[in-house]
Order: C-alpha cells, then structure tokens, then sequence
C-alpha cells in the first residue's frame, strides 16, 4: 500500500484514478485549489492537500510526503497552449526533484510528442525516480466526457449533419476511462524507470463510423466533407477530424498485464449518455 500524491485528481481522469487507487487499497492525497474539490476528494475517501499547479512549493511538500506521484493536472488553454506547457513543465521538475534519489514512482501524461517535460521524466530515471510516462488515447471515453467526442455531436447537432473527412477510413484510436485509470494504477505500481505506455484500448476506429452513431443517434444524415472543408466545418478540430492515427498497446500491455474490459467507443456511444443534453 502507497501513500499516493495525485495532481488534476478532480478532473475527469484523475477521479477514476483516485478511485482505482483507492479501491487497491492505496491511500491518496489529492491536489484540490477549490472547496468544491475539496469536498469532491472527501467523498471519495482521498485526502486533501490545498494548493495549485502553479503554486511550487505546495506540490514539492505534497510530493516529498508521499510514496509516489501521479501528475494528471495540465492547464488546457489552447489559445497559449505554450504558456500551459511551460506551467507543466515547472511542475514537473518541482515534483521530480521532490523525489530525486528516492526510488518512488512518478506517473505524468503525455500532452505532446517530446515534451520538455517528457525530457525531464526520461532523465528522472537515471537519478532513481521510477519514472514512466503514460500517452493516452485522444478519445478517453465514457459518462462525463467532455473532449472530442462530444464535441463532434455538437458539431453535428449545430451544422444539422454528421460529418466525415474524404471517405472516412481515417482511423483514431481510443480508451475507456476505467481502463485508463487502471493502466496509471499498474504503471504506479510496477512499470520499470523511464517506461513509455500506450493508453489504447482501440487501436483503430474508422472515423467514419464514430460520425455514423452521431448521425443515428441525432437523426441526421451522415456526410463526407472535402478535406479543404474540414477547418470550416469542425473548426480547430477539423485538422484531428481528418487524421489517420492507428496506434497499438500490445507491448504496454504484455509489460505491465494491463487487459482494457471495458465497452470500447462505439459500443459506449450506443448506450445513448453521450446523447443526454
């Protein structure tokens, strides 16, 4: 059992991951800068430590404090996408140093390819942090998304059709949030210094069948957009919408046993609470 410190443990992954932990047995000190998380984190049976991601000293005391490290919280501000980096960053080598030389685990999220915070975590291994790196799915499912999924039924329900890029074949990748909350809590656990895990449980879904389950769910027709359109329909999403991202988490799971069971994106699109305003 681990005394575990968990930043963005409110949020929409890291409350699966406080519970996963949680019901391992582990204890969990979340990270909460509102009375609203506080009392989320109380409910759930985690204590709380007060603070933020850009307040450095209150994530060094948590983090020198604690058995391991889970940092899930990142700023997603996508108009200084930069600026959040820079914030991650800073946390990062704030909580690694905390645990330099101590053996203990430190589990990040990967927000970009090759990060400076990446960086940081890859060294970390060579100065004993167990150190791994975990890069999910763009589509983490299940109740409570709020990413690309819903806001492509948005998209459809606003422009009155369910679109695709080109023919559709274009296949993205995708994780249950229980699954993925499990894959944080083995990589806690056991995943060797300077691991790089893949967070997919599907490997490839044809876009065009994630617009088709929109469409039959919204009752609208279901159409294919020019690539040169894509921009003008689905906004800043228009360049993901059209990209072909197949990934594969064969050796992640073959490493650490992790085995997703739970319902994978289209079937947890037809249960229907994506649909629910």
């Amino acid at each position: 059992m681990m005394r575990v410190f968990v930043t963005g443990a409110t949020g929409y992954i890291g409350s699966a991951v406080v519970g996963e932990l949680i019901n391992a047995g582990h204890k969990v000190v979340g990270l909460a800068r509102s009375d609203n998380g506080t009392s989320v984190l109380k409910a759930a049976g985690a204590e709380v430590h007060f603070g933020a991601l850009d307040d450095l000293e209150s994530l060094r005391s948590a983090a020198a404090t604690a058995d391991g490290v889970i940092h899930l919280a990142f700023k997603h501000d996508f108009s200084d996408f930069a600026g959040s980096l820079k914030t991650d960053l800073r946390a990062v080598e704030t909580l690694g140093a905390a645990l330099k030389g101590s053996g203990k685990p430190f589990v990040i999220t990967a927000h970009a390819n090759g990060t400076a915070s990446e960086n940081v975590v890859l060294e970390l291994a060579e100065h004993r942090v167990r150190t791994s790196i975990v890069s999910l799915a763009p589509s983490v499912h299940g109740e409570g998304d709020k990413g690309f999924v819903p806001r492509l039924i948005n998209i459809a329900r606003e422009k009155g059709v369910s679109a695709y890029v080109g023919d559709g074949s274009n296949r993205w990748t995708a994780v249950h949030r229980l699954d993925a909350a499990h894959l944080f809590r083995l990589a806690l656990e056991k995943a060797p210094a300077g691991s790089q895990l893949d967070g997919v449980a599907d490997e490839e879904v044809p876009f065009r069948d994630i617009a088709s389950v929109i469409g039959k769910h919204l009752d609208v027709p279901v159409v294919s957009i020019p690539r040169e359109q894509a921009n003008v329909h689905f906004g800043f999403l228009g360049t993901i919408a059209a990209l072909d991202i197949p990934r594969s988490s064969a050796e992640t799971q073959e490493l650490l046993g992790w085995r997703p069971v739970h319902p994978e994106l289209i079937p947890d699109l037809e249960q229907g609470h994506y649909f629910n305003r």
